[in-house]
């Protein structure tokens, strides 16, 4: 296997410190939980947090040591094929539905391969420049990244394990929204014309955010804020998900399919609606934005607001510029918070809280070429049926964001915190 022919954007000092930065934060995500939590998996598109632990660390091991240090001893052979994702080029999968059977190896054991995994990268990054190529410092910022994504997918995998709990165990306590109303809908215009959009070179990007090229784009305005809890009460009070005119095709037949009559994580009560957080349930709060919601609902949302989706080069253009600021993981909070009642000038909440469905779909851009070997299935070989979102949520590390970063999901999907930002065409 070819490792990726690009430079690293960190030197390699800097990039060994992010490293260890990504890897405890992880291993923090996990002191609360009971050693129970780690082994359940509660539907084929989540898996176990101790699978998360596990594989990330094989994404090391495999991709950076067995293919750098000659003289490294692999923890356990089998470990290949248990905690390979879908990497063909590689070998074996253990079948992703049947992760939470693993009751062996035991948490014990899986922390253990951390630690030996991190010695080891420790004593290359230690090593010198003569061990340290610039394909190899790639392949560590590659996995640096990878871990990334898979803190946030421990928490949105928890949260739909806890969900499905009749307990309703909470992750951690927080402190919900105080009651707030959202600020009016404003619109914020956009003049068309010839643009650029993808990533230019600067710093960390996946392969899929390349190369940047120019778009055309006709006159638009997106919402200055998200779709609040309280907007999509009101679709559901109009009997939006009853009305087949509101929803496309596919979506409607996955409406009654899965007798869909909220978001996921809603609950009817006598008191009202409540909602279920990583807090445990929750009242729902109005003027928060409204998430746990599939493309299908976002798009038919749109249509009965008398809106659209952005398209998501209208969305970077958009956001090209705007601080990197918002309620990511690292404020604790683990929920969406309201928008500012009176909001400054300007898009807001563009970064964090919710990932932003966007009406396009995955695919490459013009001119794109996907890294050489292994690499080139992290993104490239899913582009077809997905749907792209932006912007990342509250639980996504704020390094691992930019304005370029392609997220994308089946349209059907919705244990994620996906939520939506209206967009119309401008005069």
């Amino acid at each position: 296997m070819q490792l990726p022919m690009q430079a690293a954007a960190l030197p390699a000092d800097s990039l060994h410190v992010s490293y260890r930065t990504v890897r405890a934060f992880t291993e923090r995500l996990c002191e609360p939980l009971a050693i129970e939590d780690y082994g359940g998996q509660s539907m084929p598109d989540a898996s176990p947090v101790k699978w998360h632990l596990a594989h990330t660390t094989w994404f090391f091991e495999t991709f950076v040591l067995k293919r750098s240090v000659p003289a490294y001893h692999a923890f356990h052979p089998q470990y290949e094929v248990l905690f390979n994702s879908y990497y063909n080029t590689v070998g074996a999968q253990f079948p992703r539905p049947q992760r939470g059977i693993l009751s062996r190896p035991t948490v014990e054991e899986v922390y253990r391969y951390r630690r030996h995994v991190d010695a080891a990268l420790a004593e290359l990054l230690e090593a010198g420049d003569a061990a340290r190529s610039p394909e190899l410092l790639a392949a560590i910022e590659i996995g640096v990244h990878h871990e990334q994504q898979h803190q946030e997918l421990i928490l949105t995998d928890l949260k739909h394990l806890f969900a499905c709990n009749p307990l309703r165990p909470a992750y951690a306590a927080a402190s919900p929204s105080p009651p707030s109303s959202a600020a009016a809908r404003a619109w914020l215009e956009f003049p068309g014309g010839l643009r650029e959009i993808g990533h230019d070179g600067g710093g960390f990007a996946f392969d899929n955010e390349t190369p940047r090229h120019r778009v055309f784009l006709d006159p638009f305005a997106l919402a200055t804020r998200l779709v609040t809890n309280g907007e999509l009460l009101s679709f559901i009070d109009d009997g939006g998900y009853r009305r087949p005119e509101l929803w496309l095709a596919d979506g409607w037949d996955v409406v009654r399919a899965q007798a869909w009559q909220a978001p996921l994580y809603w609950e009817k009560h006598a008191a009202g609606w409540m909602i279920f957080t990583l807090a445990g349930m929750q009242p729902l709060n109005d003027a928060e934005p409204v998430c746990h919601i599939s493309y299908y609902e976002a798009d038919a949302f749109a249509r009965w607001a008398g809106a659209r989706l952005p398209r998501e080069t209208e969305w970077e253009v958009a956001a090209a510029g705007a601080p990197l600021s918002g309620n990511f993981v690292e404020s604790g909070r683990r929920h969406p918070a309201p928008a500012d009642a009176t909001p400054p000038a300007g898009l807001t909440q563009i970064f964090g809280d919710v990932w932003e469905w966007t009406q396009s779909p995955y695919v490459a851009y013009p001119g794109f070429q996907p890294l050489a070997g292994a690499f080139g299935e992290y993104n490239a070989k899913f582009m077809s049926s997905q749907m792209v979102l932006r912007g990342g949520s509250c639980a996504s590390p704020r390094s691992h964001l930019r304005a370029t970063y392609r997220n994308f999901f089946p349209p059907a999907a919705r244990w994620q915190f996906m939520g939506l930002r209206l967009a119309r065409d401008a005069s």
